[in-house]
């Protein structure tokens, strides 16, 4: 069951990188992942969660963005 501030959330890369989306402002939490160009992620997070958006190449990356997880909410 899932905690009541946990929110189902979508990120789309509407891009052509490679994006690794990472949530870092949870204590004791842990969430990433890699979104290949046009593709979608699905995930649960607290409302208070801050999407990173880290773009660029193997063996570096640069944080492009950093969405509230609140404006990813989809409906259940």
């Amino acid at each position: 069951m899932p905690l009541p501030e946990d929110i189902l959330c979508c990120y789309t890369n509407d891009t052509d990188q490679c994006h690794i989306i990472r949530i870092s402002n949870i204590p004791c939490w842990f969430f990433e992942r890699a979104v290949f160009p046009g593709k979608s992620v699905f995930f649960r997070t607290f409302s208070h969660a801050r999407l990173e958006v880290h773009t660029g190449g193997m063996s570096s990356s640069i944080l492009s963005d950093i969405i509230p997880c609140d404006r990813l909410a989809t409906s259940n």
